[in-house]
């Protein structure tokens, strides 16, 4: 049986990795920091899975993710922790830092010093190529980094290389572009949608808050997204790719498909616009091209965005129907 470490277990990406990989049949370790404020919404399910196991360590933290290493034994190690909302990067810069970026290489580190054959996976983003080079963007496309966390999550990628390179190390980069769920965090602009939108269709609030409407993003789901994290690391040798669906919506289209869902079709009275949500630096469009994935991999995304902001919705519809009746 394959054993699998997952940093950032908490949170979409994580949770979705450890289903896809207790379906593949792996023994599944997911990597928590100890806080009086964990929420294990997103893992509730798997707690129950004989093969699914939690285990305490922190990426600011050497020492604790080499004991992790040696307890968990992993053949793949999928590095999804991060400090992941854009946005707060530029309120917390050192914390982006230390974990998004110096956790990817303390990680590392401990694989190297581990000595075991460990393939590695480093969640990198389409939001390292910030101010865009060209359109659409590809894994040979420059980085131009327009955030703390882009900035963060670029050193990881590089480390990432660097390891690969110096030591023979498989260790590869995903790019993943925007992938969105149901189990994405409420701060997050597309579930602040959904999320809203739902509240508004039940009656318990009368609208929504918003930032910059016309930032063009590439949606996907995310459950097509860890396939593609897995696909990587079982090929003969570590390459990064970019992955995407190659098409761009802006956040008004976003609100365009969930607002008629719900059945409004002029939504302009249920969005205010607040400045203070503009971030300092905008990232305008990113658009990706996944073609190496799709020749190399066989992966290709097949959900639309239609139908990933109909789940949302549902989803969200659904849990605040039953608090309300509750």
């Amino acid at each position: 049986m394959k054993r699998a470490l997952i940093t950032g277990i908490t949170g979409m990406d994580g949770s979705h990795m450890a289903d896809f990989l207790l379906e593949k049949g792996y023994k599944v370790f997911g990597m928590e920091r100890r806080s009086s404020t964990l929420n294990r919404d997103n893992t509730l399910h798997l707690e129950s899975d004989e093969n699914f196991e939690f285990i305490n360590g922190d990426l600011s933290d050497q020492n604790s993710i080499f004991r992790v290493l040696k307890e968990t034994k992993p053949d793949e190690v999928y590095n999804l922790g991060s400090q992941s909302f854009v946005g707060e990067s530029w309120n917390t810069p050192e914390q982006t830092g230390d974990v998004t970026g110096l956790g990817a290489l303390r990680m590392l580190e401990a694989i190297r010093e581990y000595g075991e054959d460990v393939k590695f996976y480093q969640a990198s983003t389409s939001e390292m190529f910030g101010k865009v080079k060209e359109t659409p963007q590809k894994e040979t496309t420059p980085f131009h980094p327009r955030s703390p966390y882009g900035v963060a999550k670029l050193y990881g990628h590089w480390i990432t290389t660097n390891y690969r390179e110096s030591y023979d190390m498989f260790a590869c980069s995903g790019i993943l572009f925007n992938h969105e769920s149901e189990r994405r965090g409420v701060e997050f602009v597309t579930r602040k949608i959904t999320n809203g939108i739902a509240k508004i269709k039940l009656g318990i609030e009368d609208y929504i808050t918003l930032g910059n409407l016309d930032a063009k993003r590439d949606w996907g789901h995310a459950e097509e997204y860890v396939e593609a994290m897995w696909l990587m690391l079982q090929q003969d040798k570590p390459e990064d790719y970019v992955i995407s669906t190659g098409k761009s919506h802006s956040i008004r289209d976003f609100l365009d498909i969930a607002f008629k869902y719900v059945g409004i079709d002029d939504w302009s009275s249920y969005v205010k616009k607040d400045p203070a949500l503009m971030r300092p630096a905008e990232v305008d469009l990113l658009i990706g091209d996944s073609s190496k994935a799709e020749k190399n991999l066989g992966w290709k995304t097949k959900m639309e965005l239609k139908d990933l902001v109909h789940r949302m919705l549902d989803n969200d519809l659904k849990q605040l129907g039953e608090n309300k009746d509750g």
